[in-house]
């Protein structure tokens, strides 16, 4: 059998730009990443098949579309599943200019007056903003050092799911036709699984615990020691990697109303739904 070059393999898609990872290629499994020796990776805009992709309800939710969009956009990233989290705001702003350029217009509603206006962002300038964290900084509580780490997207997408379910579960009880102590019980056993969730999510945060004796990293084990610590160690672990994971969230945009010149901040969210809309 004769295995010949596709004659239009020059007229395939190019890198639009490149793009610098936060994290510096830490943090990834190994396989999961080839990062080039200048630690910039080509980023290719989207295919029609990426577009469709993206549009299928069920792999948008369950967060497969985000993996094969990513893998397809920027090959060297072999598992989409391992992005740290610092990584993937980076990851999709750069595919979003990628694809459609750095423009990207925003809806707004003025807090004061209620007028309803568009502003146009460069992305350009979310993507500069964008940092990683201090890992290097543990805390420390007693004889204990506590280190963390950032979550991976198959791990951050999962806790996303399950706390999109509490939540549905959370509405459904009020307006149910259950009697009033079956509902307090519901209630009960939903806010169990909250507080099981956190857990689970914090130890997935958790890199190590050093005590005077042992290295811990095994999860198991310090999950357990999650749910039997002291209430203000619990406390601090959370709160430690809720900051960390904030530093990485994309900064509110100040914006001043036209119509009655009052300021205020616009969240940014990176809603695959409306952030992959090709600019009108």
């Amino acid at each position: 059998m004769t295995t010949t070059t596709n004659p239009l393999q020059q007229f395939f898609r190019q890198p639009a730009i490149y793009v610098r990872l936060p994290s510096g290629g830490e943090f990834w499994t190994p396989g999961s990443l080839d990062i080039p020796q200048n630690g910039e990776l080509p980023v290719f805009p989207m295919t029609a098949i990426d577009e469709i992709t993206y549009r299928t309800p069920d792999a948008l939710f369950n967060g497969q579309a985000v993996v094969e969009v990513i893998q397809s956009c920027i090959p060297a990233i072999r598992n989409a599943w391992a992005i740290p989290s610092i990584d993937l705001n980076a990851i999709l702003v750069a595919i979003r200019i990628a694809s459609y350029g750095h423009e990207m217009e925003i809806g707004t509603t003025c807090p004061n007056c209620a007028t309803d206006a568009d502003f146009s962002l460069d992305l350009r300038s979310v993507l500069d903003q964008l940092r990683a964290p201090d890992y290097t900084e543990t805390l420390q509580r007693g004889d204990l050092e506590i280190s963390f780490h950032p979550m991976n997207y198959e791990q951050q997408n999962a806790s996303n799911l399950e706390q999109f379910e509490n939540q549905r579960l959370i509405r459904a009880v009020p307006v149910s036709e259950l009697p009033d102590d079956q509902k307090i019980q519901q209630m009960t056993e939903i806010m169990k699984t909250v507080t099981r969730l956190t857990v689970k999510a914090l130890t997935a945060s958790i890199a190590s615990i050093r005590t005077p004796t042992a290295l811990v990293t095994e999860p198991t084990h310090i999950q357990e020691f999650l749910e039997n610590c002291d209430r203000n160690i619990f406390n601090a672990v959370r709160d430690h990697a809720v900051k960390l994971r904030s530093d990485t969230e994309l900064r509110p945009m100040a914006l001043t109303c036209t119509n009655c010149s009052h300021q205020y901040e616009q969240a940014l969210t990176l809603d695959m739904a409306n952030f992959f809309a090709p600019a009108s």
